[in-house]
């Protein structure tokens, strides 16, 4: 019994040792082979790299397969075979191409305008666009640091003017909710993966990106509707007046603090409004209701929303530069400016400072300091003018 395990022990301690030659490229004499048979040549033995060959090939291969959270052997085969059609079950105008039309663009390395429209995204639209809305801020901050809030050198008579209805505030805050809403969400959506995805992580970005997307989609057609109403609303006192270019030249005197007149609105809100609300504002609500899929008769293909996107964001990029400015002044940069569209009402020393022609229409009856119905008179007025 004794003798059979040794025997055993013996076989186990040669075979490890031939595995552990075999590893290393070493050849082990076997004692069951003559020694005539040992000293003739063998072939070498395999080394480790060669003995996981098999897996390695096996690896590859399953890599090469169609799977699972790995489609790309599938594009790969489409794209070198230049075959564009296929079978969806998607709806849409394109449901049949897998890959968008091959287009070999001059000067470019790119194959298609998928690529070149990722491209310009990348390496324009976010960068410049995200350089400018920084550039605004800052310059913001800054002029904010040097010149503080603008102020009223007169103290307050006591006397109030309805500078806005409620009617028109109503407008003008559904308007910059809807406008704060698209502007958030875009801001995350578009320069988020550099700012807030190494803060919170990618689960939790992942969810509020898609919550903001969504509240994007919504908040679209209400930012449609309400500055439809805010231009019809504000129009008639935006018309140009030829006391707007002295504003101009003077630069409303927000760098030297001279006194500029001005009517109800100044040169620069209406710069804002028929820059802003008029021109951007149909383009950005143009492209993002294509991009909402919302205007019937498109084909909406991939060309046509990837044009909308770039047409979309460069507006919109554009459009809160120019509000940003109007949210400072109406806020921090001006006082009593947010109390104005707060409660609709400012003092008659607030509106001669600011406005005053449109003060001085105010005295001359021309337009009346309380337009909104009440019943009672209001407080330091004199009928339809308000006296010094």
């Amino acid at each position: 019994m004794t003798h059979t395990m040794l025997r055993w022990w013996a076989a186990g301690c040669l075979a490890w040792l031939g595995s552990v030659a075999v590893a290393q490229g070493t050849p082990v004499a076997d004692p069951a082979v003559s020694p005539v048979a040992q000293a003739a040549p063998t072939a070498p033995a395999a080394s480790a790299a060669a003995l996981a060959l098999p897996d390695a090939n096996e690896t590859n291969a399953q890599r090469a397969k169609t799977q699972p959270y790995n489609n790309a052997p599938f594009w790969r085969a489409v794209r070198e075979s230049g075959q564009q059609s296929g079978i969806s079950n998607l709806p849409g105008a394109e449901k049949g191409v897998l890959i968008q039309q091959f287009v070999q663009y001059p000067g470019s390395r790119f194959t298609t305008a998928g690529e070149a429209w990722r491209e310009v995204r990348n390496r324009w639209i976010i960068p410049y666009g995200g350089a400018l809305l920084l550039i605004v801020v800052v310059a913001i901050g800054l002029f904010f640091l040097a010149k503080g809030p603008i102020g009223v050198h007169a103290p307050d008579t006591g006397r109030k003017i309805e500078r806005f209805t409620y009617f028109e505030r109503a407008a003008h805050w559904s308007n910059a909710v809807a406008f704060v809403a698209l502007a958030v969400s875009g801001v995350v959506m578009a320069f988020g993966k550099f700012f807030l995805l190494p803060v919170i992580g990618g689960t939790l970005f992942g969810w509020l990106a898609y919550a903001l997307k969504n509240l994007h989609n919504f908040a679209g057609p209400v930012f449609a509707v309400s500055l439809v109403i805010v231009f019809f609303t504000f129009v008639r006192d935006n018309l140009p007046r030829k006391e707007d270019l002295l504003w101009l030249a003077k630069g409303g005197g927000l760098f030297n603090g001279a006194h500029v007149p001005s009517h109800r609105f100044n040169a620069g809100e209406k710069l804002i409004f028929w820059g802003g609300v008029f021109a951007l504002g149909i383009v950005v609500v143009g492209s993002g209701l294509v991009l909402d899929k919302l205007i019937p008769g498109l084909a909406y293909t991939r060309g046509d929303m990837q044009i909308a996107h770039m047409i979309h964001a460069v507006a919109t990029v554009l459009m809160m530069a120019m509000f940003l400015g109007h949210i400072y002044l109406g806020t921090i940069g001006m006082k009593g400016a947010y109390r104005a569209m707060r409660d609709g009402q400012v003092d008659a020393a607030w509106a001669r400072e600011h406005h005053e022609l449109w003060y001085d229409d105010i005295q001359a009856g021309k337009i009346p300091a309380q337009r909104t119905p009440s019943p009672t008179p209001a407080a330091g007025t004199q009928g339809a003018a308000v006296q010094s």
